[in-house]
């Protein structure tokens, strides 16, 4: 009774067996660490992932490049509508170059190697060594030059040489300044072929027979009779003896500077088309035309014939013009003449009159 007495005063409850109680204690504090573990680990297993997806997406695309080229000929002439195709690991895309012959290809991948080649009808591919672009690099492509291909030379060559001379004179005989102005004697072809005696002649006779040729004999013949040159009368009859005189030089200077001497001394009497250099330059080799020449072998060489037929032009003149006009006077001054008049024409074909062969490159472009 003691006992119990003095357990209820302390408010306690009599002991009832050691290890149970405690188990019964301590099973779901355990369990309640162990959940909290878990969800931790997972929480941080979530952080993780997230991280590693918002640095994925977050990383900056490296910056393009662009890599532009202007397509040439081996005399640095334009080639338009050439194909240019870029390679690369995950990249091939083809741009065809424009009327400039300008290409580019926007939005190359950096620190990626590719290759580039272009190709256009009748020359042989060009390809650029390996280009790697460094990020937002501009490069601009040199030296894509197309050389005429092999095969192309090899096909041209099948027709003999007559029939190829003869295809050139026959684009001559259409060429013009500004429509007007016969232009037979230049030629835009940088590898033409030789003419024949025949063709020499031929091209001479086209000139002299031309109807512009005429009219412009007619204006100059009444410039000097209102000039009152040379010893002839006034009036229809004198008129008509300057336009005799001056075709006679025209004619001579033509047959003799054109076509007779060029070919006993197998030189080419045609203006052959610079169109590249400075404005001096080409100006410097329409000058040397009348002194200079293509010979029929392909080398240049004093253009005896050129000088001969001016020189036979004034002497010849002596022979119809009045006997007081005659005499070395009127031979140089004559060979002076029909000089500035090759290179008026020479300044003509270098600097007004379009290349044939550059409209049909574009004409072929235009088609593809």
């Amino acid at each position: 009774m003691k006992q119990e007495h003095a357990t209820r005063l302390l408010g306690k409850k009599p002991y009832q067996g050691g290890d149970g109680h405690v188990q019964a204690v301590d099973c779901p504090r355990k369990s309640h660490i162990i959940i909290k573990l878990w969800i931790r680990a997972f929480i941080f297993c979530v952080l993780l992932t997230v991280a590693a997806v918002g640095q994925e997406f977050s990383a900056p695309e490296p910056q393009t490049g662009t890599i532009l080229g202007t397509v040439v000929d081996v005399r640095n002439d334009i080639v338009p509508g050439a194909t240019a195709v870029l390679d690369g690991p995950s990249d091939h895309r083809t741009v065809v170059a424009n009327d400039n012959g300008f290409f580019a290809f926007k939005n190359v991948k950096p620190a990626v190697p590719y290759h580039i080649t272009v190709s256009q009808t009748g020359f042989a591919n060009w390809t650029s060594p390996a280009i790697t672009l460094t990020p937002n690099q501009f490069l601009q492509l040199t030296g894509v030059k197309l050389t005429i291909a092999v095969a192309v030379t090899t096909v041209a060559v099948v027709p003999n040489s007559e029939q190829l001379a003869t295809q050139q004179v026959e684009v001559e005989e259409k060429q013009r300044v500004l429509g007007i102005i016969p232009s037979f004697y230049a030629v835009y072809d940088s590898h033409p072929v030789p003419l024949t005696p025949k063709l020499k002649f031929r091209l001479a006779f086209r000139t002299v027979t031309d109807p512009v040729t005429f009219l412009g004999t007619g204006f100059l013949a009444g410039l000097d009779q209102a000039a009152d040159k040379s010893h002839y009368q006034q009036g229809a009859k004198g008129y008509f003896q300057r336009f005799g005189a001056r075709y006679g030089n025209t004619f001579t200077n033509n047959m003799v500077g054109g076509a007779v001497l060029p070919s006993i001394l197998h030189q080419d009497s045609r203006y052959y088309y610079q169109g590249t250099g400075t404005t001096k330059s080409r100006i410097l080799h329409v000058v040397s035309y009348p002194f200079i020449c293509t010979g029929d072998n392909g080398q240049r060489q004093p253009n005896y014939s050129s000088l001969g037929g001016y020189l036979a032009s004034g002497a010849i003149a002596n022979a119809y013009y009045p006997a007081s006009n005659r005499g070395p006077k009127l031979l140089f001054s004559t060979a002076l003449v029909d000089m500035g008049g090759t290179m008026a024409n020479g300044l003509l074909a270098e600097f007004l009159m379009h290349r044939p062969t550059t409209k049909k490159q574009r004409s072929q472009a235009g088609g593809n």
